[in-house]
């Protein structure tokens, strides 16, 4: 109870929630935890807003009177509708009552109407069910009748062999004795049928009996009167007619004695039944079928296949004769011989597949006529077509045919080649050996008369190796053509060793040694200035990379774009054999190291060029580092290194682009890899130079160094067009890397230009100019000043406070080490001198 006496009421949070989501009103005195004080604060938080209280209470007072109209309006609604929902549930179960008497009165109808019904139609259902029975009774009889007149009948004409009048009535008493077989328990029934199944299989036998004494050629001549080619037809008829079995057994009958003819002829003691006359058994089997179809081929029904069966039969037994004579015969067989025996055998099966359709390999087709699988009529005119040689042209045509539609005769007899298809592979081995052998012969010719362009011999190859597999997919696409492609990568990578490597020009250095001019020089000691003049120009010529010829230059080239050709080459190879080859070795094909030996062809005969045209550079480079810099008093045009330099490039360079010309690419390649090798070597030979010192101030020579680089550097921008009539802007990232590294070698001469005092302005400016660079480059550009050591040490030291940590790389050691002031044939040079000056001493004393 609340201290005004009215109870609260306290409700479920469930219920609290179902009336917020219906108010959905957020009025604070709809709140479950409404507090008075709160809202009254809320309402007058001070003493100003107290103003308005009588507002306030008058917009209380008006909600009070609108919930207390809502509350009695809700309370009149709820008194009316429970009268309303008393009076409607009386109405309702009045109807229900009315409609269950309405339902009752329907059912009694409906009773009486069924009893009507059944009155009316008792006799019409005794009458329907007398006559269902007597039309069974007469049916019966009928049947019976015929089946007694039948048996009777089938007797008599099976005597006389009248086979063709016994056909319809045997049908007909078969059907009907099958009707009967739910009457057996009656004794009479189960005689007759016993009857009839009695001359199914006197008929058998007899059917059997005339067939072996017309075609037998052992038959008894007085076993009794021989069959007429309409009889035989008849025969044959009424066999369809009878068990399966009969059927099946002289089929089989009939197609060994066929065969019997050519056991005896091809017995694997004869001669003719070797592999080297395999076509004479096929084309015996031909004129056999031909005969067979002229003379008997109208006595079989059409759906017995005969013809079919006897190629099949003589399939299979060639196919066991050749397997046990070639087992027998193994080391007579050659790779020729075998060839020869699977193209026979290959034409042959096609033309069976032309021929025959394949029902007979189907277990499960039925030998009922109506069942049998329709086949087209042939005439003897176009059997005799389909039975002829096919060309070249239409066995191809067939082929392509059988690689969407599979066959069973495809490989019916082939089968027993497989086991001796190694021999194949293994004459393949021998021939491709051979063929690299010739490859390598001719070349040895005619070394010195190399054209621009492929080797020959690359496309020699290639097109041995499309006819081995062309003739190895007739032959067999499983492991056969697995072993092949193992061959083919053993002759692509003897193709590349011992045609493409071998055949890379070698040269060696012949100037002479250490020990050679100092046996020169201790064999001229009257004339020692002469002779250690001589030793030393000698000296300075030794470990000069010798240089190609232009005949040597392009036989690189060539060797290039005939790796680039076997590389695009063997990547269609590889396609093709995967397309060719069984699914099961599909994934085991893989000539990637193949590709990657051609790969390493091509970089390495770049590498070559490479090489080459940067030893025609060397002399000039020399002359380079030998010019006296400082005492250049003007500058004038490009120096004579740099017109040797372009002329180098000119004679050299449309030699390579024109060997090239097939092989953008790979030329491109190499003016990348020059320009990435020559720039820093050119950039090695400028830091050698001694253009200027801080004493005299002479900067001519930086001036002239400045020119030159420049004129050499435009000079290799348009390095891939040089000589050229027909002018190609050089590709984007050539250009990147020439003007990225010169600009450096241009920046090194501006930094050797400018003063060094005051220091930290000289190193602020160095660091601008060549951020890449690092302290070994530093003390080489103070080395192109002629510092002193002494002097060089507060710059070094200041550079390092002001230098990036990254660029702080390598000690002073490293650094000397990196200019050092000399290259190797200075080092070399020094020690000749001292043990020159040994010499002397030794000489002296």
């Amino acid at each position: 109870m609340s201290e005004s006496g009215v109870q609260k009421i306290i409700l479920s949070n469930n219920v609290q929630q179902c009336i917020e989501q219906v108010l959905q009103n957020q009025d604070p005195l709809n709140s479950a935890d409404f507090d008075p004080t709160d809202y009254i604060n809320q309402l007058f938080p001070n003493e100003q807003s107290l103003s308005n209280i009588d507002d306030i209470i008058n917009r209380m007072e008006l909600q009070i009177s609108e919930l207390d109209d809502n509350i009695r309006g809700v309370v009149r609604s709820q008194s009316q509708t429970g009268e309303q929902g008393k009076k409607a549930l009386e109405e309702a179960q009045a109807t229900i009552v009315q409609l269950f008497s309405q339902i009752t009165d329907i059912k009694e109808r409906a009773e009486k109407t069924e009893s009507m019904v059944k009155e009316i139609t008792c006799d019409i259902k005794q009458l329907d069910c007398a006559k269902k029975n007597l039309t069974s009774a007469i049916t019966i009889l009928n049947h019976l009748h015929m089946l007694f007149g039948g048996v009777e009948s089938l007797v008599t004409l099976a005597e006389k062999r009248q086979y063709g009048e016994i056909l319809n009535p045997l049908q007909a008493i078969t059907e009907v004795n099958q009707y009967f077989k739910q009457y057996t328990e009656i004794p009479q029934i189960q005689s007759l049928s016993q009857r009839v199944t009695n001359i199914h299989a006197d008929l058998s036998t007899q059917i059997t009996e005339d067939f072996k004494n017309c075609f037998s050629t052992s038959a008894n001549p007085n076993s009794g009167q021989k069959m007429s080619m309409k009889q035989l037809t008849d025969a044959c008829k009424v066999v369809s007619v009878l068990d399966p079995k009969v059927k099946r057994e002289l089929l089989k009958w009939y197609v060994n004695l066929q065969m019997q003819e050519y056991i005896q002829l091809f017995h694997e003691n004869q001669d003719i039944a070797w592999l080297d006359k395999i076509d004479k058994r096929y084309a015996w089997i031909k004129r056999h079928l031909l005969d067979f179809e002229d003379k008997y081929g109208k006595i079989f029904p059409l759906d017995w296949e005969v013809s079919e069966r006897i190629a099949v039969h003589f399939c299979n037994i060639t196919k066991e004769e050749l397997t046990n004579i070639m087992a027998k015969r193994r080391t007579e067989i050659d790779v020729k011989l075998l060839l020869f025996a699977i193209q026979k055998t290959s034409a042959f099966e096609l033309l069976l597949v032309k021929r025959f359709s394949g029902a007979t390999f189907d277990e499960n087709t039925s030998t009922s006529p109506s069942h049998a699988k329709p086949v087209t009529p042939r005439s003897p005119g176009n059997d005799k077509k389909l039975l002829e040689d096919q060309s070249p042209s239409s066995q191809e045509q067939i082929q392509m045919e059988l690689e969407q539609t599979k066959s069973p005769f495809i490989d019916l007899i082939g089968v027993c080649f497989k086991a001796y298809l190694d021999l194949y592979t293994e004459s393949i081995d021998r021939n491709l050996a051979d063929l690299v052998e010739k490859f390598v012969r001719e070349q040895q010719k005619d070394i010195n008369d190399i054209n621009a362009g492929v080797f020959p011999s690359c496309a020699d190859l290639f097109v041995f190796y499309k006819k081995c597999m062309v003739q190895c997919t007739q032959l067999c696409n499983g492991k056969t053509m697995f072993d092949l492609s193992t061959v083919f990568k053993k002759y692509l990578r003897e193709y590349a060793a011992k045609v493409l490597e071998s055949k890379v020009p070698k040269v060696t250095s012949t100037q002479p040694s250490i020990g050679t001019n100092l046996s020169f020089l201790t064999k001229d000691l009257q004339n020692l200035q002469t002779a250690a003049g001589q030793v030393i120009h000698n000296f300075l010529k030794e470990g000069d990379v010798p240089r190609y010829t232009k005949d040597e230059v392009v036989r690189i080239c060539c060797i290039m774009t005939t790796a680039e050709y076997c590389l695009e080459t063997v990547q269609q190879l590889e396609d093709k054999l995967k397309e060719k080859v069984e699914a099961t070795y599909k994934d085991r094909i893989d000539l990637s190291e193949e590709k990657d030996i051609f790969h390493r062809v091509i970089s390495n005969s770049i590498h070559l060029l490479v090489q080459d045209v940067e030893s025609g550079c060397e002399p000039a480079m020399i002359a380079m580092s030998k010019v006296q810099w400082q005492n250049i008093s003007q500058v004038g045009d490009q120096s004579p290194f740099v017109n040797s330099i372009i002329t180098h490039f000119k004679q050299s360079i449309p030699i390579i682009r024109d060997n090239l010309a097939t092989s953008r690419k790979y030329y491109t390649q190499f003016c990348h890899k020059f320009v990435n090798s020559f720039i820093p070597k050119y950039i090695n030979t400028l830091y050698k130079c001694r253009p200027t010192n801080d004493t005299t101030s002479n900067i001519m020579g930086c001036e002239q160094l400045l020119l030159d680089t420049h004129s050499l550097k435009t000079t290799l921008l348009d390095l891939p067009s040089i000589g050229s009539q027909v002018v190609r802007k050089a590709p984007t990232s050539y250009t990147k890397v020439v003007v990225k590294g010169m600009s450096k070698a241009e920046m090194i001469i501006k930094i050797v230009m400018a003063p060094v005092n005051p220091a930290q302005q000289f190193i602020e400016q160095y660091l601008k100019l060549l951020p890449e660079s690092g302290l070994g480059d530093f003390y080489k550009v103070l080395d192109m000043k002629l510092l002193k050591k002494q002097d060089q040490v507060p710059l070094i030291d200041l550079y390092k406070k002001l230098a990036p940590k990254e660029n702080l790389t390598g000690d002073v050691e490293e650094a000397s080490n990196a200019t050092g002031g000399d290259s190797e044939k200075g080092k070399s040079l020094k020690k000749f001198e001292n043990l020159l000056r040994k010499t002397r001493k030794t000489f002296q004393e």
